[in-house]
């Protein structure tokens, strides 16, 4: 279980008289195995929330917990995927979707078997030996998704993971994502911009205010799992996703 408890993040930018309040007293519990959307406007503190729990900044004050734990820094029990594929460029893909168990000190031939299983896993068969930039923006996708498997974290942290594909490649990704999110059982805090993507694949949607980033409300999304391919036509989805677009609206009209 993941907790955060009235969590405050400022940031000093030197364009800005006064510090930025990114997050101010942000408490959230998300359930283990809990897939949670979180979605907001732009700069309301969705990615400083996501790096928050996975260690990767100090907080002004309050704290995230994980079972009990308080968070000081990254942990083998949390993964991130980044909107940007964060792919080491002169690394092939096997070597690059085996990045983090060789960190771990993993022998070759248990970390390489590993990768190899996730690049099937994820559509990628045929590919292991490809660089970065003889791939499509959605197979480095697939490729950073894959990484961030392989090390068997507990937590999957996704900050907009799908932003910079089109739309036929996101959607197909998204159904990648839930038929291994189906076999694996992780923890998902999966940060975006769109409303249709949180009401798809979220169990529960928190929506933030602009900034300064608070939670605003949390939407269940009562959708059973594995979510069938047209879930679109579901009248739950359809309510779902129409009520957070006029909640987000709101937002941004007063």
């Amino acid at each position: 279980m993941i907790e955060l408890c009235d969590c405050r993040k400022t940031f000093i930018s030197k364009h800005a008289q006064a510090p930025v309040v990114a997050l101010d007293g942000v408490s959230l519990t998300i359930q283990t195995q809990q897939f949670v959307c979180v979605l907001g406007p732009s700069g309301c503190g969705k990615t400083t929330l996501l790096k928050a729990i996975a260690g990767l900044l100090v907080l002004d004050s309050g704290e995230v917990r994980i079972d009990g734990a308080h968070v000081a820094g990254p942990g083998s029990d949390r993964a991130m995927v980044f909107q940007n594929f964060a792919l080491l460029p002169w690394a092939d893909v096997i070597s690059n979707v085996a990045f983090g168990l060789e960190l771990r000190g993993a022998p070759k031939a248990e970390r390489e078997a590993k990768a190899h299983a996730l690049i099937v896993a994820v559509g990628l068969s045929g590919f292991e030996r490809h660089f970065p930039r003889q791939l499509s923006g959605g197979m480095q996708q697939r490729v950073g998704l894959a990484r961030a498997l392989a090390v068997d974290p507990d937590i999957l942290l996704m900050d907009e993971p799908f932003g910079s594909v089109d739309e036929q490649t996101r959607r197909l990704l998204q159904e990648d994502l839930l038929a291994l999110l189906d076999r694996t059982r992780k923890t998902v805090v999966f940060v975006t911009h769109s409303v249709d993507e949180a009401a798809r694949l979220g169990d529960r949607v928190v929506l933030m205010t602009p900034r300064p980033g608070r939670v605003q409300e949390e939407v269940d999304v009562p959708l059973p799992r594995p979510r069938p391919t047209d879930v679109e036509l579901n009248p739950i989805f359809l309510e779902r996703k129409e009520y957070l677009w006029q909640r987000l609206q709101a937002m941004q009209t007063r």
